[in-house]
């Protein structure tokens, strides 16, 4: 079961974190797997780590924000069977204390990146009449998160634009959904932390941790194992689709 044996899957941010968890979880499930990222030492680890343990990877340095780059990049790739939309940036702020440099930033990396993507990826899946698109958005869809504002509003985006694709391109054997993890233990967070939350690291990750009901942060594997998932054809019949994975954040924080 959850085989991607002879897929061709691109996963943005799969260097790092989430992506790099659904890298090697899909190069483990047979799929030769495109790793799109800005970090090339990353890059270069991790696609070495798959191909130590037999697997198929391709390196290529990418930032989603420019679009040439994206075209590009995809045009080399060729025939996309599964892509999955991990790269993104946070940002802390309310409405009235983000300033538009830094709003601008989140929707150039969060949504148009993800956007310039999907706009070169859907083209080659409708040729095969298949695909699956996976996005990264965030339990912000769903509850509002303090200090979150830009970064809310680009999850907000995210799951519109999963459902968008979906109803699109549904008739083109293309299937689009979405996950929206709590937070995920990730060096993204530990360096977040680190960055805004000076001298107060151990305090501060041990109240984010308590936050979700189950006790604890999720693992990127975990995440990971829902997205091969959605990805397999046992997921064949599931698309338009939001996956909170939160640890019981949403429905069981009162």
């Amino acid at each position: 079961m959850f085989s991607l044996k002879n897929k061709t899957a691109a996963i943005t941010g799969g260097a790092s974190g989430i992506g790099r968890a659904v890298t090697i979880a899909f190069a483990k499930q047979g799929a030769t797997v495109h790793l799109l990222d800005l970090n090339t030492t990353a890059l270069d680890e991790v696609v070495g780590e798959i191909k130590n343990a037999g697997g198929n990877a391709v390196a290529h340095q990418l930032d989603v924000v420019k679009q040439v780059a994206v075209k590009t990049v995809f045009e080399n790739i060729a025939n996309v069977d599964l892509l999955v939309n991990c790269a993104g940036i946070s940002n802390i702020g309310k409405a009235d204390n983000t300033s538009e440099a830094d709003f601008d930033r989140v929707f150039q990396v969060n949504v148009k990146g993800m956007y310039n993507c999907l706009h070169e990826v859907i083209p080659y899946m409708q040729k095969n009449k298949s695909g699956v698109i996976i996005n990264m958005a965030s339990i912000a869809n769903h509850v509002g998160l303090q200090d979150r504002f830009a970064y809310s509003m680009s999850k907000g985006a995210v799951l519109g634009m999963t459902l968008s694709v979906a109803r699109d391109y549904i008739a083109d054997g293309i299937r689009c959904n979405c996950v929206s993890p709590a937070r995920v233990h990730t060096p993204f967070v530990d360096n977040f932390i680190a960055k805004n939350y000076p001298g107060k690291e151990k305090e501060m990750f041990e109240k984010l941790s308590a936050s979700q009901p189950i006790g604890r942060m999720a693992k990127p594997e975990e995440v990971a194992s829902l997205i091969v998932y959605l990805c397999s054809d046992e997921a064949s019949f599931i698309t338009g689709c939001d996956y909170p994975i939160d640890g019981g954040f949403i429905n069981l924080n009162n």
